[in-house]
């Protein structure tokens, strides 16, 4: 992958993110409210619907240009191609690889923004004090693994699923698709990956406010979806799914399309 190409993926992911990241922050916060353990009213309803927004104003660049500018250069190293079997597989690899990296600016972010979600009294520099005076900087990575765990199953359906139906689109109408088309494609492919990995969000959510010395402090992500099965059911599992799916399936359109959109005008 040249150096043109890699700054183009780079500005291109990052513009995509703050664009998506900033509209949809409303949904972003009732799904978070939603998925909560003392529930959606205590966790503020629809006030504040905006706290935790600095958190992902700063995070939001450099989390989304981290995971594009490794997907395009994995995706450039390995057998890539509309005709060869192995596409589907280099995507999801590619994918898998964007997030392991992009989570280590991610997580940190999203612990903060998730705790000021469910907390709209206190300020996000505070929150992110507190976080650090009382757990340090493990503190700020809590849920790491779970984020991981989640964002990879999500990469793995999201990504060639959305390169499979750009490249169905185009065979059928003759030409590459256009950003619009694009971000058509990245809205389906968005939504159902949403929906299939909400169980593994919830969890996510679940040990990112938990408290310190809590069982789902630990980080364990079978424990916490047995603990959610147990006590609340399946209805549990799949709190928030109707938010999440609505923000994400936006989100792909957004995103993607924004992204193919300044990455053309870059190169």
């Amino acid at each position: 992958m040249e150096p043109r190409e890699s700054w183009a993926a780079l500005a291109a992911g990052g513009v995509a993110g703050v664009c998506v990241d900033l509209i949809l922050f409303p949904l972003d916060t009732v799904k978070t409210r939603l998925q909560s353990p003392q529930g959606f009213r205590k966790a503020g309803g629809f006030r504040g619907i905006y706290a935790g927004v600095p958190s992902t104003a700063i995070g939001s660049f450099p989390n989304a240009a981290a995971f594009f500018i490794t997907y395009e250069n994995v995706k450039s190293l390995l057998p890539h191609g509309s005709s060869s079997y192995l596409s589907p597989a280099t995507h999801m690899v590619a994918a898998s690889l964007g997030e392991v990296v992009a989570c280590l600016i991610r997580v940190p972010s999203e612990v903060v923004k998730q705790r000021a979600q469910v907390s709209p009294s206190s300020s996000t520099l505070r929150i992110l004090s507190h976080t650090l005076y009382h757990e340090g900087i493990q503190g700020l990575y809590r849920g790491y693994k779970s984020t991981v765990l989640r964002e990879i199953p999500f990469s793995l359906v999201q990504f060639p699923l959305w390169e499979s139906l750009k490249d169905l689109w185009s065979w059928k109408q003759g030409h590459v698709v256009d950003s619009w088309q694009s971000a058509v494609c990245g809205a389906f492919a968005g939504g159902f990956a949403a929906a299939v990995t909400t169980p593994l969000d919830v969890a996510k959510t679940r040990i990112m406010l938990a408290k310190a010395g809590s069982s789902n402090a630990r980080g364990n992500v079978l424990a916490a979806l047995g603990g959610i099965w147990r006590t609340e059911g399946l209805s549990g599992l799949f709190a928030g799914v109707v938010p999440r799916m609505a923000a994400i399936s936006l989100g792909g359109f957004i995103f993607l399309g924004t992204y193919e959109k300044t990455r053309q005008l870059l190169l």
